[in-house]
């Protein structure tokens, strides 16, 4: 094809003023986006934008001169679907986008059924490291259609600038990191917690159960909201419940919950009760007593009638207020906090250091140290059995490995080991029912999605829509209303 310079101006030429109107916001727009991604080679886009909406050499438009009526508004539907969705796919990448709460890890900070507006800018939004995806979906497509997105082309790691670095007490949104790995039958708890629950044998051999094992890239993984508690370089340690970094207590949010013991006056509590009280549905968890039991309860101040029977024990997460609310009304004979128990089922984080360790007293005499980028650490088997992940897995050195005292990348020995990225330790506000850091460990600096900015709207999953279902009270409502 030659370059015909009469036919160039011919189309240049008939442009109406409204058309370069248009074609200028949107170079202007462009051109802008460019600076802030910071490749100028991106400007070469240009070209194209300027063929869109002015020169027309490529026949994006063919369809508005078919004789076919059906075709014409058939592809009119469909410009326009295309022309939506990727101005949403330009939105929820590079300025925000709509996420649902799922748990009640951030309750009552934010709660079950809250649908928020997620603002990326303020840390400043990653480049797409998957840049093909479908952008109204996260990971996998509906009816069973598979996955979302294509694996390659991958980009690395890149953010934009941003408005601030990330603070202490921020809710932030989050990939999960330890859903890199998952099953596709059973995502919930994730893969590692699952093998150590069942044992790797089982889980990747029972394919009825568990179905086929799925990686995921970074963008990919599971959405996560929780509070960041500790930053890169901070140490942090975790005693009755209180947050202590370097050293220094930390405040504790207002709307924290702490599991505890209460136990009613006279009948059980109706469901009008637990609403006036603020406990949710899920929350009310009645505690079955037995003859045996009877002598400790008296032992912890609960109270046993004449009969030898027991008035109704229940245990739920509880923030101060209701506590004190709970203690003045005369409607209940005990409230103890309940003492989390060293865990079971699932391992604190670090697996094989944490033995002693309980959600409340956490991190050891000395705390926890969190990676801080372009921090050198020396690298024993103690820091190798704390940090091995990061250093392995989303460091990107797989082939790093610590044996015969010393660290080996690429089987080279190392003393030392300098991060790359800054990392971060993130926790929900209902502080006994939640799986955070305290489970799964640190958060990368490229996991960090954004923060939430405004509750967008919010259901009660136990209520009908017409019968208070929709939380008026929380439209628009300030996400991180602690900061």
């Amino acid at each position: 094809m030659t370059f015909n310079k009469e036919d160039f101006l011919r189309r240049v030429s008939e442009n109406r003023p409204t058309r370069w109107v248009r074609f200028g916001l949107v170079m202007l727009l462009y051109i802008l986006w460019v600076a802030w991604m910071g490749n100028w080679w991106l400007l070469l886009g240009g070209i194209l934008l300027f063929d869109i909406y002015i020169t027309g050499y490529i026949p994006f438009t063919w369809w508005k001169k078919s004789k076919n009526k059906t075709v014409r508004s058939v592809m009119s539907w469909v410009d326009a679907i295309v022309y939506a969705l990727v101005l949403v796919y330009f939105v929820f990448a590079f300025l925000g986008q709509n996420y649902q709460i799922p748990s009640s890890s951030l309750e009552k900070t934010l709660l079950t059924g809250d649908y928020l507006f997620v603002n990326k800018t303020v840390y400043g939004p990653r480049v797409p490291m998957t840049p093909v995806y479908f952008p109204l979906v996260h990971n996998e497509m509906p009816f069973g259609l598979g996955k979302s997105y294509l694996d390659h082309p991958s980009v690395g790691y890149k953010r934009l600038k941003g408005q601030r670095d990330v603070e202490w007490g921020d809710i932030v949104v989050f990939n999960f990191p330890a859903g890199d790995t998952v099953m596709s039958k059973v995502t919930n708890p994730d893969y590692y917690s699952l093998v150590s629950m069942h044992g790797r044998d089982r889980v990747l051999g029972d394919k009825a159960t568990f179905g086929e094992q799925i990686y995921r890239p970074v963008d990919r993984r599971e959405n996560y909201v929780k509070r960041c508690v500790g930053l890169p370089g901070q140490r942090i340690r975790i005693a009755d419940g209180i947050i202590y970094i370097d050293g220094e207590a930390m405040p504790t949010p207002a709307d924290a919950q702490f599991n505890y013991f209460y136990q009613v006056n006279g009948a059980p509590l109706t469901d009008e009760e637990f609403e006036a009280l603020g406990i949710a549905v899920d929350d009310r968890h009645a505690i079955d007593v037995s003859p045996a039991d009877i002598p400790g309860l008296i032992s912890l101040g609960f109270k046993v009638n004449d009969n030898g029977s027991v008035p109704r024990v229940y245990i739920s997460p509880l923030t101060d207020t209701m506590v004190k609310e709970m203690e003045q009304s005369g409607r209940f004979a005990k409230l103890m906090k309940d003492e989390p128990q060293p865990e079971t089922v699932l391992s604190l984080f670090p697996e094989g250091v944490s033995a002693d360790w309980t959600r409340a007293d956490y991190g050891g005499d000395s705390g926890l140290w969190i990676p801080k980028k372009g921090t050198a650490l020396k690298m024993d088997q103690a820091a190798w059995n704390i940090y091995g992940r990061c250093i392995r897995v989303y460091e990107d050195n797989p082939t790093a490995e610590f044996r015969d005292g010393k660290l080996y990348i690429d089987g080279k020995p190392r003393d030392y080991y300098a991060f790359k990225m800054d990392y971060y330790f993130m926790m929900g506000d209902n502080r006994d029912n939640s799986l955070d850091s305290r489970y799964w460990g640190f958060v990368p600096e490229d996991h960090i999605v954004g923060t939430p900015w405004r509750v967008l709207i919010s259901f009660d999953k136990d209520k009908g829509i017409f019968d208070g279902g929709i939380r008026w009270n929380r439209v628009f409502r300030d996400a991180n209303p602690d900061k």
